[in-house]
């Protein structure tokens, strides 16, 4: 056992220094700490008040999976590849459920977030290059973010897209003051957004006539998307856009914000609750994705326009060929929903990613000015030189990105969660960790395809 050398308590929790084999290792507080433990949860209360009390971080999580980065990727799909690549949608979602269960699970048993865990468990030189990636991932997204509004704002209001660009650099202000107004807030409004995105898709649905019997059929892989290098590199980014890394970490963190007992009972109640709670959430992501990606089929694959990839053209095709304008301007609402709910999450996934690895609190309007920063810089240029082509060719290779940095979050999630020493009688059955290794292992090989395929 490690020699403890220092104990003092603080407002946050309480902070650890270890000496363990020459170097140091320092524990600090809760996660989160301006909200961690601060939402009640009924002691006695029914099935469904418990549920209701649970109900929220699998929104916020969901969120990531239905960012303006997802719609680049399905859009794209749709139009060239049909109803085809809908598998890999399903696919990526299942693997989100099992890889976010992992996250949860994680965040309640050890108290801490995967950030965390990770600089307990590993070199402070590990932990660096871990955030590092991270960053890059959360930078990657932020980007797809600020694409998303910036174009968002163009559609409905015709304003210039590096204007917009730079207006998005002005949510931070919105951010902060929602955040100083309790948790319980942001999630409700991360909820109406999502409403509102559901409402627009459904509509889309509505109008394009899909048909349904290729969609059924169409769940099932097929053997061309491996072996056809255009759809393959579609299917890679969807999967990137859709099962999230910093989403991980976030969900690690808040699903501490309740007030449950800390002991085996109380934890076991919270992993199950906060499992409905993710896995429902994630089923509307499904939904939104797929719809996304219908759409664009029936749309556009389905008349002959399958060169469509980008989200301006398809804002701008949809109303001649829906006949209704009705369809262009939902599609507009419903991407500005998403890009501003995505910055909502974003933030708080940030905040934990600098804190839990580096153990620095930076203040929240610093933080995100710093992020912003860097996802507004290129699509500022690229927006300049090269307009809105230039713009989706930049979108989606945010997705491949975020794909690329998927495993430097699962590999590590899959090592604490099947640890007895971290998750004590919560650690990961074996069928637990096969399956999770195998989604592990899919997610690897593909990312190692990729950057062959790019290189040669």
């Amino acid at each position: 056992m490690p020699e403890t050398i220092n104990l003092t308590e603080r407002r946050q929790g309480f902070k650890q220094v270890f000496v363990q084999k020459g170097w140091r290792k320092e524990r600090a507080g809760n996660s989160l700490p301006e909200v961690f433990s601060t939402i009640p949860v009924p002691v006695n209360g029914s099935f469904r008040k418990k549920l209701i009390a649970f109900s929220g971080p699998g929104l916020m999580v969901a969120v990531g999976y239905m960012d303006p980065g997802n719609w680049a990727t399905d859009i794209a799909g749709g139009a060239q590849f049909g109803y085809t690549l809908l598998s890999v949608i399903l696919i990526s979602n299942i693997f989100a459920i099992i890889l976010q269960y992992l996250a949860l699970k994680l965040g309640i048993v050890t108290e801490r977030d995967l950030a965390q865990v990770c600089r307990d468990h590993f070199r402070p030189s590990i932990s660096f290059c871990l955030w590092i990636l991270c960053e890059i991932a959360i930078a990657a997204c932020d980007l797809a973010e600020v694409i998303g509004s910036a174009l968002a704002l163009n559609l409905l209001f015709h304003i210039p897209l590096a204007v917009g660009v730079a207006i998005t650099a002005l949510d931070v202000l919105v951010i902060l003051f929602f955040q100083y107004k309790g948790f319980r807030l942001i999630e409700s409004i991360v909820a109406a957004l999502i409403f509102v995105i559901l409402a627009c898709f459904s509509y889309e649905i509505l109008a394009s006539h899909p048909n349904f019997m290729p969609l059924v059929s169409n769940l099932i892989p097929k053997q061309e998307i491996v072996y056809n290098p255009s759809m393959l590199y579609l299917a890679i980014g969807i999967m990137g856009a859709t099962v999230m890394p910093h989403n991980l970490y976030l969900h690690s963190s808040i699903v501490q914000t309740r007030n449950y007992k800390r002991n085996e009972a109380g934890k076991k109640m919270a992993i199950k609750f906060a499992a409905i709670d993710s896995t429902v959430a994630l089923m509307f992501a499904f939904f939104i994705n797929a719809s996304i990606l219908i759409v664009a089929g029936a749309t556009f694959h389905n008349t002959g326009h399958q060169g469509v990839a980008d989200i301006m053209e398809a804002h701008t095709l949809l109303a001649p060929l829906l006949g209704t304008t009705l369809a262009s301007t939902l599609f507009a609402v419903a991407l500005l929903a998403s890009g501003q709910n995505s910055t909502l999450t974003g933030t708080l996934a940030g905040q934990i990613v600098m804190e839990g690895f580096l153990n620095i609190r930076l203040k929240p309007w610093l933080r995100r000015l710093i992020t912003r920063a860097i996802a507004i810089i290129p699509a500022f240029i690229v927006t300049i030189i090269y307009g809105s082509k230039g713009i989706a060719n930049l979108l989606l290779l945010s997705q491949v990105i975020l794909s690329m940095q998927l495993s430097f979050a699962v590999i590590p999630l899959l090592l604490f969660t099947g640890n007895p020493k971290k998750m004590g009688k919560f650690t990961n059955s074996l069928p637990t960790k096969l399956i999770a290794w195998l989604v592990a292992i899919i997610i690897l090989v593909l990312n190692v395809y990729l950057l062959w395929d790019t290189f040669k």
